[in-house]
């Protein structure tokens, strides 16, 4: 039995037939995991969960105490679990790639959307106002694309925007040279990347080292006017400092598809009775910044993917077989990265 936390029906529409194919029985639950949800997961030998289910510590440690042997995770990151926790009691594994195009994709369209002002001369023509006072945008070609991070979302952007004619900047720590002369762009440090670029896009994950990347300090070394996009995780901006940055006039438009404090609204609705996060709802008051609910993913191929790859990962783990997409809780790197790869962590 997997318990399957955070399910929304799109999620069951998709799992079901992927669990079923692999001879899973899957609970279906609407609660996320957490210190006061866990207990759902009674009788259950794995939990399935997304990015805002918590594995702290204290949940890691009644999972183990129920039995519960593995979390399958129907996402890439894994911030959200502690690893030194769920060492030596239960495995950890991941959807290391499902649909990079499916994200890339959606950060264009929302520099698309942002430079060209689509939703709001949509908004205007609903209203039989056919004015273009407010809507100029510029051409994308021949403008600097900065890219943070070159993993597979990265590249495809990379592909993407030379497609558009745009020169591409990269910074990446691990940035593969031969990649970069094969695409056509160029790796660069990250303060030069700020200075030089028209549109950035972050696609690094989030670590000690990324968080709040985007600070004061940063935006101050970009060009007046840039425009930020965000598709990878919430906590890589300093909200406050983007804040600033808005009001000031140095970022001239920001494209969110996360928000570092997203769990608490993010995927539910709230129309009826408002959010009292005084600073998303300041960032809803700009008309250049354009918010989306981390649905950057959510595409039919993405999510198909998504449960093809969590089911394979829980029939291994039934099986008794190694777990190539096991997040190695040794050496706290996914199974991509680690030397262990394919095999049980523990």
């Amino acid at each position: 039995m997997v318990a399957v936390f955070d399910a929304k029906p799109y999620d069951r529409d998709f799992l079901a037939p992927a669990f079923r194919r692999s001879g899973l029985e899957g609970r279906y639950l609407p609660s996320r995991l957490s210190a006061e949800t866990v207990r759902l997961a009674e009788g259950a030998q794995a939990v399935c969960v997304f990015v805002h289910d918590d594995l702290s510590a204290e949940v890691v440690g009644e999972l183990a105490r129920m039995g519960v042997g593995i979390a399958a995770l129907r996402c890439a990151g894994f911030n959200n679990v502690d690893l030194r926790a769920a060492h030596g009691r239960l495995h950890v594994v991941r959807v290391p790639a499902y649909s990079p195009h499916a994200v890339a994709e959606h950060a264009m369209a929302m520099v698309l959307t942002l430079n060209r002002k689509t939703h709001r001369a949509w908004l205007r023509t609903r209203d039989s106002n056919f004015a273009l006072q407010g809507l100029l945008g510029f051409d994308l070609h021949s403008k600097t694309l900065g890219l943070v991070g070159a993993g597979r979302i990265g590249r495809a952007m990379a592909a993407i925007g030379r497609g558009f004619g745009m020169r591409v900047l990269v910074s990446d720590p691990f940035l593969d040279s031969a990649w970069a002369t094969s695409a056509g762009v160029e790796g660069v440090t990250l303060d030069r990347l700020y200075e030089e670029s028209d549109i950035i896009s972050l696609h690094c994950p989030l670590t000690s080292e990324t968080q709040g990347m985007i600070h004061a300090a940063a935006i101050a070394r970009m060009k007046r006017g840039v425009m930020l996009i965000n598709t990878g995780r919430g906590k890589l901006i300093d909200t406050r400092a983007l804040l600033a940055g808005l009001k000031s006039g140095r970022i001239g438009a920001a494209g969110l598809d996360v928000y570092e404090e997203e769990e608490r609204y993010f995927f539910e609705d709230f129309s009826a009775s408002g959010i009292d996060d005084d600073v998303l709802a300041r960032l809803t008051t700009f008309p250049n910044v354009l918010i989306t609910s981390h649905q950057a993913f959510f595409t039919r191929e993405a999510m198909e993917a998504i449960a093809a790859t969590t089911a394979a990962n829980l029939k291994a783990y039934f099986d008794g077989g190694p777990l190539p997409n096991e997040i190695c809780l040794r050496c706290a790197r996914d199974g991509d990265a680690c030397p262990r790869a394919g095999a049980r962590c523990f």
